[in-house]
């Protein structure tokens, strides 16, 4: 019995043996590990299924804490990393913050649905999480916000400088204002602008005033031999009290109690998930397929102009963590062409606002309305609108109509019949000149030939724009009432000669009339006859 249990001992002994696996060799010398002999030993060729690790090293220096952070706060706070700002405005502005307790909770409100996301890309990139505060400043958080410059977006994007970030900017989306985009393209231009200027302060200094400024204004301080930093530079008021107000922020979320104040909780976990759609849908089904109210939903999609969301442009949506599994299973039972009611349409050639809703059997307040375009307007060639779709339709829009949608208008041009009067000389092509239209077309208005002559006066029909029209009105009565003078003029004088020939032919010769009553005055009397009595009181002579 012994040896049985001997010998079952040995057999296990044996067998954990062969399963053992080799000695993992060495990565330092690809020579493999040396033995005790000196002989190198190579390692056995790897067999498995599970592919090597691969190491990955994060580019800070900081060593992470084993504590997981308490709230959103908290993990931001570990991550700052910018060098103190002190002086006046900064507690200048820490006192304006303090005194608005109820401008901190809309804020801080309005940023939880984003935050976290700005916070996590932060760390990805081994930036300070200062930078999550920055839209705070920018906008409050508001991804509508809109300057008297033309800035847009929560991190306040120019026109211009969005393009150069590839953020589209069109009639059918603005991606200034979009969450995920905007926030790729702010950290982009900030790590830019540091990697130029070295120093975070001036790179804040240079979002919000122009590199090129800040820039000139260096060249000018060591030109003049004068410090570089921040609080050297001379710069306006905006850009000075910019990094103050960032510092004072900062200064009340590192220490809130310090400052008697309260942070509204932001829990450390994401707000939204992304989802991936194929096909068109509109804002308010996919809000109604979420079980999301239809606000919280534009908050998260905030970069739409129209209601329909083009998914060849947008090919994703953001949702609150807890809606996204719903919308996926929505959406995979609904039918594709009840998803949305709009689509795009290229106009192909210069067309009324109202020849254009008719086409689609829409109103034309209605498409005035979605498109923004104002009454009595001609849609240029090339133009995309938003129109309905037809029913059942499950065609989607092209990727180069949604991320090149333009729209160009032009007040629409009223023709009306208008009738002028040709002066002397005139023909038809110097009447077609003189209101820059073509003599064919004059020609045939008024069925003749393009060089047919017209008589003074004679009748011309024209179709001209309704100022235009008004005008040529204006000038054809004016003619017409010269015409009248002129041919009234030779009339007046012969009445007016006839009299005095009259009187010249019983007088025996001709005289004006003063002196033919200084004659009168002057003749004496015939005999016999009795003098017309004196009119008037008779004078005595004394």
């Amino acid at each position: 019995m012994r040896w049985f249990s001997l010998l079952a001992l040995a057999a296990s002994v044996w067998v954990a043996g062969c399963a053992a696996p080799g000695t993992a060799p060495s990565t330092d010398s690809p020579q493999g590990t040396a033995s005790a002999t000196g002989a190198p030993v190579r390692a056995a060729p790897y067999t498995g299924d599970m592919p090597p690790l691969t190491m990955t090293e994060l580019r800070t220096s900081a060593v992470a804490p084993l504590d997981a952070p308490a709230d959103l706060w908290d993990r931001i706070r570990r991550g700052f990393s910018m060098r103190e700002l002190d002086g006046e405005l900064v507690t200048r502005h820490e006192q304006w913050y303090v005194s608005r307790p109820d401008y901190i909770e809309r804020m801080v409100d309005r940023s939880r649905m984003y935050i976290f996301h700005i916070v996590e890309e932060l760390e990805l990139r081994g930036m300070p999480t200062e930078l999550a505060l920055l839209p705070y400043i920018e906008s409050a958080f508001n991804p509508q916000a809109v300057s008297s410059a033309k800035a847009a977006g929560m991190w306040q994007f120019m026109p211009g400088t969005g393009r150069d970030f590839r953020l589209t900017q069109n009639v059918l989306r603005d991606d200034r204002r979009d969450v995920l985009d905007s926030t790729r393209a702010a950290l982009d231009y900030l790590q830019k602008l540091h990697d130029m200027f070295g120093d975070w302060h001036l790179a804040l200094a240079a979002y919000n005033w122009g590199q090129g400024n800040v820039k000139r204004a260096i060249d000018r301080n060591q030109a003049a031999g004068l410090g570089t930093g921040y609080l050297d530079l001379s710069m306006p008021a905006e850009t000075r009290n910019y990094v103050p107000k960032l510092q004072a922020v900062k200064n009340i979320i590192a220490s809130p109690q310090a400052h008697g104040a309260v942070l509204p909780l932001i829990e450390n976990h994401p707000f939204f998930d992304t989802v991936d759609i194929t096909h068109d849908i509109d804002i308010d089904i996919a809000a109604r397929l979420a079980e999301v109210r239809l606000e919280d939903f534009r908050a998260l999609n905030p970069a739409q102009r129209k209601p329909v969301i083009f998914a060849a442009g947008t090919p994703q949506v953001l949702l609150p963590w807890n809606n996204a599994d719903i919308f996926k299973r929505n959406l995979a039972k609904a039918a594709p062409g009840s998803l949305s009611s709009w689509t795009a349409w290229v106009a192909p050639q210069a067309l009324p606002s109202r020849e254009v809703a008719s086409r689609f059997g829409m109103d034309e307040d209605d498409f005035r309305e979605i498109n923004n375009v104002p009454r009595g307007m001609v849609i240029k060639s090339g133009s995309t609108v938003l129109v309905r779709r037809g029913n059942g339709a499950t065609t989607q829009v092209a990727s180069h109509v949604v991320n090149n949608a333009q729209l160009a208008y032009t007040p629409e041009i009223v023709l009306r019949r208008t009738t002028v009067r040709a002066r002397r000389g005139d023909s038809i092509a110097s009447v077609a000149a003189r209101y820059d239209l073509p003599a064919a077309t004059v020609a045939g208005w008024n069925h003749t030939g393009a060089r047919a002559g017209l008589k003074r006066g004679q009748a011309v029909v024209l179709f001209l724009p309704v100022r235009a029209a008004a005008a040529a009105a204006r000038d054809g009565v004016a003619a017409s009432q010269r015409a009248a003078r002129a041919h009234a003029a030779p009339a007046t004088r012969s009445s007016a000669k006839a009299p005095a020939r009259a009187a010249a032919k019983s007088s025996g010769k001709s005289r004006s009339p003063a002196q033919a009553a200084a004659k009168r005055a002057t003749a004496a009397p015939k005999a016999g006859s009795r003098a017309a009595p004196a009119k008037g009181k008779a004078t005595k002579r004394r």
